[in-house]
């Protein structure tokens, strides 16, 4: 019973944009989002945005993790994980942390990966 509590709590903060929905217009949220519909704006959020088969989005996105299995045009500004699916289509500039990329996806455009801040080195002593 506290599980299946658990998993309602988790998929109630998910935003759905379904197939058959265009949005013109920015979006910004602290939850995930799962898009399937038509975006032309911007998308900012502090979890998880996964663009579905269907989906089709033009701007920027600003998240912490994202799976891409439909179309992307623009930016995206992932600060952990980007996981480009088999069929995927990316244009654009990618600026993440690590990326996956299946075989089948595209990707045309520049990905930048920020190395890690170096650790000082120890002073010696003496």
């Amino acid at each position: 019973m506290a599980r299946e509590q658990e998993q309602q709590l988790a998929t109630s903060n998910i935003n759905r944009i379904c197939q058959g929905t265009e949005i013109i217009g920015n979006i910004k949220t602290s939850g995930d989002i799962r898009l399937d519909g038509v975006l032309e704006g911007n998308i900012v959020s502090t979890g998880k945005i996964v663009i579905g088969n269907a989906g089709k989005t033009k701007g920027e996105i600003n998240c912490r993790t994202a799976d891409i299995f439909g179309f992307v045009d623009g930016l995206l500004d992932v600060s952990e994980i980007v996981s480009l699916k088999s069929s995927a289509t990316v244009k654009g500039t990618i600026t993440t942390a690590k990326i996956s990329i299946e075989a089948g996806a595209v990707f045309n455009g520049t990905c930048t990966m920020p190395e890690p801040p170096k650790s000082p080195a120890p002073q010696k002593k003496g």
